[in-house]
């Protein structure tokens, strides 16, 4: 049997493999006529060209282009997935005013200044120690990491670390991989179905953009260290440019060093330790030559929080 499904397997790679060779967009439609060619003239079985088909349209999606508007919209659906488990808070919208401003200085003079929808951030009513950010601009942090910031430029790092991972297209890249990950599984089916006659409908319907990819990187697993890392050194720019102190954000790393033993979960599970961050932070905050006018900013960071 095994024999058997690689003889319907080599067809469908070949045939696949060709049409690499072509544009990105055409490669579901260069695959589906080689395996309407191959059928025709006897190469393979019509269910082994259904395969090679719906595997095709498979991994063509892999090579798609996710636009603005698809970004923003993939966000928005992560985003209500992040709303089911939290709540916003709007016991005091001055803080939700201050730290949308905070964002808007920060972005004004990044590479991304301008989104399909712009940059927003909102405030999670949860005494969690924790932040996230999805595709198109939405971003939130919880009362609990608020409150454990002592400064404005300490929130201001948090709120840069979110932006960078949109800038980074951290949550993107997570789409990406699941796309991979599903062609991957729609050949290989696609090769066992042809032999034993399983309907690949229901399994391609699904194929498509992975929110709960997103879901569960942002909220569950976490982004990969060098990820955080990338967002921490992106932060340090994106605060330079705006004129906060980069270094602020390794003073909020502290703070969360000394917050972690009593808060579990939250950053713990989805962040690498603070302490191992704070020394990749090191390497490289020395390069930032800022006015340090932190002290201008108490006060208003004083009369709000």
């Amino acid at each position: 049997m095994k024999a058997k499904k690689i003889l319907y397997l080599l067809p469908l790679l070949l045939i696949a493999a060709v049409a690499l060779f072509f544009s990105c967009e055409s490669l579901g439609a260069v695959t589906q006529i080689g395996a309407s060619i191959a059928q025709a003239t006897g190469l393979v079985s019509p269910g082994v060209a259904d395969a090679i088909a719906k595997s095709g349209v498979a991994w063509s999606k892999t090579f798609e282009q996710i636009t603005p508007e698809q970004e923003y919209y993939i966000g928005r659906a992560v985003a209500a997935n992040v709303l089911s488990a939290y709540k916003i808070q709007t016991s005091n919208p001055g803080l939700t005013d201050y730290a949308n401003k905070i964002c808007n200085a920060l972005v004004i003079n990044s590479p991304r200044s301008e989104i399909f929808n712009g940059y927003h951030v909102n405030i999670l009513d949860s005494d969690e120690i924790n932040a996230f950010a999805t595709p198109g601009g939405h971003i939130f942090i919880t009362n609990g990491l608020i409150n454990c910031t002592t400064s404005e430029d300490e929130l201001a790092g948090v709120i840069a670390h979110e932006v960078s991972h949109i800038q980074l297209e951290h949550g993107l890249k997570a789409i990406k991989n699941s796309r991979i990950n599903q062609a991957l599984a729609v050949t290989a089916t696609s090769a066992g179905s042809a032999a034993t006659g399983v309907d690949l409908e229901e399994l391609t319907s699904t194929f498509g953009l992975s929110i709960n990819e997103i879901v569960v990187t942002m909220m569950t697993n976490g982004y990969s260290r060098s990820q955080e890392y990338d967002a921490d050194s992106t932060a340090m720019v994106l605060m330079s440019l705006a004129g906060y102190e980069p270094s602020s954000l390794i003073s909020m790393l502290r703070v969360l060093d000394r917050n972690q033993s009593g808060h579990p979960g939250g950053f713990n599970s989805t962040h690498p330790t603070p302490a191992l961050r704070i020394t990749n932070a090191e390497k490289s905050v020395g390069k930032f030559s800022v006015e340090d006018t932190r002290s201008y900013r108490m006060g208003r960071f004083a009369s709000v929080i």
